[in-house]
């Protein structure tokens, strides 16, 4: 693909330099249809991105932006607080039938505000309340937004270090195989836990990702996830399940958790939980936790009543009758790890290893910088990736559930291209 440079200069001028993703992807986007985006000058890219995990179901899915021009068009709520809306009792409704009481889960359900670190700092406030504590445990190489205390439940050195100020409160331990199996599951926290003299002081939650995203494509053994869950009930912590990438089918199961078998105390929900990209986000939590008075917890845009029409029509379209979509992201998943099997094989000496759930997957090189310029040839071949990881050493995947299997196979031999031309 030959890709003529675009001025640019309006973002370099005005811009913060806060700015990110596009300095990997640098033109000017312009449309996007299902898992193709199209810059200014007509190129055609494939989305292996999908918004950072909100865009689960594609750009612009026809469906779903029938239902929100059909509400828009006959002047439906857009703006609402935490009031009461048609728009708001169907989606509540429609999450209960189709997604909780399938399930067994009894949430309640809390909109805290519109993003992911919205939900999580609701998640970190309801458990100190709760417990009376202030300590919350998270894990190396976790990451839970961007907000001081999302921050200090984060484990990225640079992205901590931005807060300007000490983040306290929070403990971090070992995540699953941190120590390449040659430490007992939790023998360091339960021993912290029991002994009067560690100093750690009794925490209030326990936080955590079933599959850490932005640490590095890292996936929790469902064991794991089951002694974690037991733990916290033996000493009386809470568990919160951060599933802000993860659920809403990006591994299969509609919530990350359900393979493990557990049901966490708490459970942040965003990115893909209103199906188009437009900002949502959910902290659920078991009845006997709803403890918060009236306003205690709030936010200007937590009735972002366009949102809750595209979930609702996302829950109707694509989770209404049962296991189809999460045996279809299995089936994707197992279509990319047969492509990272033949992408491994044929770079032996450079593949540290490749792992992965549904469809999020990640590849690790021996060396750190090669995921970078993997990321970059793509790009130039027309193929949208992100690398992760706590020194960006990992290319990241998360191409749309709705992804065809040709557009799969299409993008990663793309992948296997730009691997094969940066050795």
């Amino acid at each position: 693909m030959t890709i003529t440079q675009p001025d640019l200069s309006v973002f370099e001028t005005v811009e913060s330099e806060v700015r990110s993703y596009c300095r990997g992807w640098p033109t000017i986007f312009d449309r996007a249809v299902g898992s193709r985006m199209y810059d200014e000058d007509g190129h055609e890219y494939l989305d292996f991105f999908a918004g950072a995990g909100s865009l689960n179901y594609g750009h612009n899915n026809a469906v779903l932006k029938r239902a929100l021009i059909d509400y828009l068009e006959r002047d439906g709520v857009t703006h609402g607080l935490d009031m009461s809306t048609t728009a708001k009792r169907r989606f509540l409704e429609t999450f209960q039938n189709t997604i909780l009481r399938p399930r067994d889960l009894p949430y309640k359900v809390m909109f805290p505000g519109p993003t992911g670190t919205n939900a999580v700092e609701a998640a970190l406030k309801l458990a100190r309340k709760v417990k009376g504590r202030e300590s919350i445990v998270s894990f190396t190489n976790a990451f839970h937004g961007m907000s001081l205390g999302s921050l200090a439940v984060t484990g990225n050195a640079f992205k901590r270090a931005g807060a300007g100020i000490p983040l306290v409160h929070g403990t971090p331990m070992p995540f699953d195989n941190y120590f390449d199996g040659t430490v007992e599951d939790f023998l360091w926290f339960e021993r912290l836990l029991e002994d009067q003299g560690s100093g750690l002081n009794k925490p209030a939650a326990v936080i955590v990702e079933t599959v850490q995203g932005e640490g590095g494509i890292n996936v929790a053994r469902p064991e794991w996830l089951r002694a974690l869950s037991e733990l916290c009930e033996r000493q009386d912590m809470l568990l919160i399940v951060d599933d802000i990438q993860m659920g809403c089918g990006r591994t299969g199961a509609f919530f990350s958790f359900e393979e493990a078998g557990i049901t966490p105390d708490i459970v942040t929900v965003s990115k893909s939980i209103s199906g188009y990209g437009l900002p949502m986000s959910l902290c659920l939590f078991k009845p006997e936790l709803d403890v918060w008075e009236p306003g205690e917890h709030n936010g200007t845009f937590r009735g972002n009543n366009p949102a809750f029409v595209t979930a609702t029509a996302t829950l109707e379209a694509y989770w209404a009758d049962g296991s189809a979509m999460e045996k279809q992201t299995r089936t994707r998943g197992e279509q990319v790890e047969q492509h990272m099997i033949a992408i491994t094989e044929e770079n032996l000496a450079d593949v540290k290893e490749y792992r992965g759930r549904g469809l999020v997957w990640g590849l690790e090189f021996h060396d750190k910088d090669r995921a970078g310029r993997v990321a970059k040839r793509a790009f130039e071949l027309g193929l949208l990736i992100e690398t992760s990881g706590p020194e960006s050493e990992v290319v990241k995947l998360l191409p749309a559930l709705t992804i065809t299997p040709d557009e799969l196979d299409e993008g990663m031999k793309t992948l296997a291209r730009a691997v094969r031309e940066t050795a």
